[in-house]
């Protein structure tokens, strides 16, 4: 008895250090840390998911590009739901020269909370010699039956593809005349709240003529609610967007003349065929009828 005694006591002290081990082994370790991952989607929508980091606690997440310029003249502050082509509408700019100001290489990767440029750099006053895409000559708004040199042309000689549906307006102080773009009778007026300029009725295929001359700054279907849509600029102060078109006949940056036939009048992304005719001065919504020749 006395010679087996050390060894129960030895295998006594095994187990507990075994144990003491064992339990060391199992102890809980510090949960990893996680931290949000931007994943930048068309639109500008951003969406985060957890990733697993290890080590020291990651650093905060990095502020939108552009928020040192929040708040500053000829700069905004990007929405849920903007895209570069309604914020160049909004602006009264091309989704190109945005592109450039903001040196975007694809403009369709904006996020919410990022801070663009909405002015050319000489009109923001910041001194950045960034340049926009370049374009055509400016070109002087006239009617089409009013040569260059201002000599009257015979009437025999006047020629034009496209009549415009009226004679244009006279000039307002910041030199625009327009016409009206399309024949049809006016279905619906200006209300800055619903409807940021008129509808013309008429049947799918009508002409849609260009109110004024300009360069076509957007051609397609990117901004919700418009269908086919055709916009020019027209001068560094108004642009005109013509809406729900079934048929396109520009490109962008093509130059046209008052009364160009521009597309074909259509139900694209409306109740019924029409077209939605907006004026913008300086980006902002205006009435179009204070603007056109009375019919």
């Amino acid at each position: 008895m006395t010679l087996k005694q050390p060894h129960r006591c030895s295998a006594w002290l095994l187990a507990g250090g075994l144990l003491a081990l064992l339990a060391g082994c199992a102890a809980p370790s510090k949960p990893a840390r996680t931290v949000p991952v931007e994943d930048r989607r068309l639109g500008g929508v951003i969406t985060t998911a957890p990733s697993p980091v290890s080590g020291p606690a990651a650093t905060t997440a990095a502020p939108p590009p552009g928020s040192e310029n929040a708040g500053k003249p000829g700069y905004y502050t990007v929405r849920p739901g903007d895209t570069l082509h309604r914020i160049g509408l909004e602006h009264g700019h091309s989704w190109r020269d945005l592109a450039a100001w903001n040196n975007l290489s694809d403009p369709n990767r904006i996020e919410v909370g990022q801070v663009l440029r909405v002015a050319p750099p000489a009109a923001a006053g910041d001194g950045v010699q960034t340049q926009p895409v370049a374009v055509a000559a400016p070109v002087q708004a006239r009617p089409l039956d009013t040569p260059a040199t201002g000599v009257a042309k015979p009437a025999a000689a006047a020629t034009a593809a496209e009549p415009a549906a009226t004679k244009p307006s006279q000039a307002p102080a910041d030199g625009i005349v327009l016409a009206w773009p399309a024949r049809g009778p006016v279905l619906y007026h200006f209300d800055e709240v619903r409807n940021k300029g008129i509808g013309i009725g008429g049947k799918a295929g009508d002409p849609v003529l260009a109110a004024a001359d300009g360069r076509v700054v957007y051609a397609g279907s990117d901004l919700r609610g418009y269908g086919n849509l055709v916009i020019i600029k027209h001068n560094n102060t108004y642009l005109t967007a013509y809406a729900h078109n079934q048929k396109l006949l520009v490109r962008e940056d093509q130059t046209v003349r008052q009364g160009q036939k521009i597309a074909e009048m259509g139900n694209t992304d409306a109740d019924r065929v029409k077209l939605h005719f907006e004026v913008r001065r300086q980006g902002k919504p205006v009435d179009p009828l204070s603007l056109l020749p009375s019919r």
